[in-house]
């Protein structure tokens, strides 16, 4: 069964769907290390989330949370 979300690839768009559904502040299955654009590394804590050092947006879907390699970045404090 899939959630409609796994095709998503593009940070903005994934950033984008995760807001309209509500649930930017989820946790993801993984707590994921992310090593940021800027060199900075932080703990991903809910499916949008800000690089603390530069602002950087990452995303991930909530059916996607548990593989790091669908965070994706959606641009610097990307609303």
């Amino acid at each position: 069964m899939s959630c409609g979300c796994s095709r998503l690839e593009d940070g903005k768009a994934i950033v984008d769907h995760v807001k309209n559904k509500g649930r930017d502040q989820l946790k993801p299955r993984v707590a994921h290390q992310i090593a940021c654009e800027c060199g900075e590394m932080f703990t991903m804590e809910t499916m949008v989330i800000n690089c603390p050092s530069c602002g950087m947006t990452y995303g991930v879907t909530p059916c996607s949370s548990g593989n790091l390699h669908k965070v994706k970045p959606a641009g610097i404090r990307y609303a």
